[in-house]
């Protein structure tokens, strides 16, 4: 396909979270089909969707089927043991693409939540619009919160994947390309994670932009509460509030008893004036651009998606809906001298036999135009302290963790041995049985656990400092300072060296 030389005028964005665990999620195959369908006739026409929880090739390949003729190009992205479960589709070419895991992303001991074992990261995706626009694309799904805040034991976890985020759209942003960041968050509207991506990257929440009173959370939060709002209705919080996620109108939602009437053939309306005190905004779409490049960015629509259920099982296509946004081109007025300058850097003139094709990489402007840096907008120094209190909280927990689980791979060690020693003065055969299976049970047990506090909370731990170190930087700049220096020792200002388990 022959790439456009214009820019378009518009760009539809579809995000959703699929909910396509396999064998897990109910009706995944059904509902997935449904999905492609949905974006495949959806108006306007989308040119970029993200998806999150398409977790098999199988799944991405179906909604392929129905979506290859409006999207002809699309990245299905591979991570962790079970997969990322993250695919971009687009319009145009994807020049580029790369799967940047997080570096703090749950714990293996959770297994029975999967985080940790699917590897989440940043799907990103290079899209070349035209010879000289590209779109930088990123679609992720941030760890799960399973408690409420302040309690939620993954919220430092959550924290620094909203940092390094923010730093790949800035990175992108940095070179001039549009960047739009897609994807089911797992925040609410101005939470601490909300506030480092609107901060430490140039862009903006599509749907803030064109609702800016909306919720800050489901009625029953304590957020919200503090506003002093009547709890909303379902279409309230489609229509106004962006909520995208345990809307009285997803069947998903629905108890039990109601979901198997669904499902023998009753039909079940929710009236769209039904109180709606859980639903919330967790899935965003994120949009911005260096300032002082030729065009500029603005959210021209922006709506809630993916709501009519499946024609013949009845059911929401997911536990999500999606959130689709259209952003809108405004020419950014240039002198006449750097449009001289543009016209030069394009059409340079040349001899006949120097007349060489342009490298379609070639897309900035050139270097003696001047584009103003962007700005390092920072927050308040008081909120990368709470941050840096929150990470020394955690450090201190996964030290103990990493102790404790030594200190049982060392007992398992002795147990093992007293047991192998025990069985040459068993009485019995069934006894001598038991004793060699506590000490096989219990040393495998002790073995994975010194595993995992030895090698994993020592990885998180290193993590955990670079974290802190980035924190303690940003805090430094709030604060009129120019940096953290580093002192003898490899300890940091106003911090402390870190030892391994072997160091001590």
């Amino acid at each position: 396909m022959s790439i456009s030389e214009e820019t378009p005028e518009k760009i539809n964005i579809i995000s959703l979270n699929c909910w396509g665990l396999k064998y897990l999620a109910t009706l995944r195959r059904e509902r997935l089909v449904e999905i492609g369908k949905r974006i495949s006739s959806a108006s306007p026409i989308p040119h970029i969707v993200g998806l999150q929880e398409c977790w098999t090739s199988e799944d991405y390949k179906l909604i392929r089927n129905h979506t290859r003729h409006i999207l002809p190009y699309g990245k299905f992205y591979h991570s962790g043991i079970f997969g990322g479960g993250l695919a971009i589709l687009s319009k145009w070419p994807i020049e580029e693409s790369n799967m940047a895991r997080y570096p703090l992303n749950g714990r293996p001991t959770a297994f029975f939540r999967g985080d940790w074992f699917v590897g989440k990261g940043v799907a990103c995706a290079m899209i070349r619009i035209n010879t000289t626009t590209r779109l930088a694309a990123f679609c992720t799904h941030l760890h799960a919160p399973y408690e409420m805040e302040p309690h939620d034991s993954y919220i430092c976890h959550r924290t620094g994947q909203a940092w390094e985020i923010a730093k790949l759209m800035r990175s992108a942003a940095e070179r001039g390309d549009l960047v739009v960041g897609m994807g089911d968050f797992n925040m609410i509207p101005l939470s601490l994670a909300h506030r480092i991506i609107t901060t430490h990257a140039p862009v903006k929440d599509a749907w803030r932009e064109l609702f800016p009173d909306s919720s800050i959370g489901a009625a029953i939060d304590r957020a919200e509460k503090s506003r002093g709002r009547e709890i909303p209705t379902a279409d309230f919080n489609m229509t106004q509030n962006g909520a995208t996620c345990d809307s009285v109108l997803n069947t998903w939602r629905w108890r039990k008893e109601d979901q198997k009437k669904m499902f023998k053939g009753a039909t079940i309306n929710v009236e769209g004036q039904t109180p709606d005190p859980r639903a919330k905004r967790l899935d965003y779409i994120f949009f911005g651009s260096r300032d002082g490049t030729q065009h500029t960015w603005h959210v021209g629509d922006v709506k809630v998606g993916m709501t009519d259920r499946h024609p013949t099982i009845g059911c929401s296509l997911s536990d999500h809906f999606s959130v689709e946004a259209t952003i809108s081109r405004v020419e950014a007025p240039l002198s006449t001298e750097d449009i001289e300058k543009i016209e030069d850097f394009q059409h340079p003139p040349r001899k006949e036999a120097e007349i060489k094709s342009v490298p379609i990489a070639q897309t900035h402007l050139p270097a003696n135009i001047s584009v103003p840096p962007i700005v390092n907008h920072l927050l308040p120094p008081s909120t990368y302290h709470e941050i840096l209190s929150m990470i020394h909280t955690y450090t201190l927990r996964e030290r103990r963790q990493r102790r404790l689980r030594l200190s049982h791979f060392l007992l398992s060690v002795f147990v093992s041995i007293g047991c192998l020693i025990a069985v040459f003065w068993s009485p019995h055969n069934y006894v001598s049985f038991v004793l060699m299976l506590l000490s096989t049970l219990g040393l495998g047990a002790g073995v994975i656990d010194g595993l995992i506090g030895g090698l994993f909370v020592g990885s998180e731990l290193r993590a955990l400092k670079e974290f802190e170190w980035e924190i303690r930087c940003a805090a430094r700049k709030a604060e009129g300072g120019r940096g953290v220096e580093e002192i003898e020792g490899g300890e940091e200002e106003d911090g402390g060296s870190l030892m391994d388990w072997y160091d001590r």
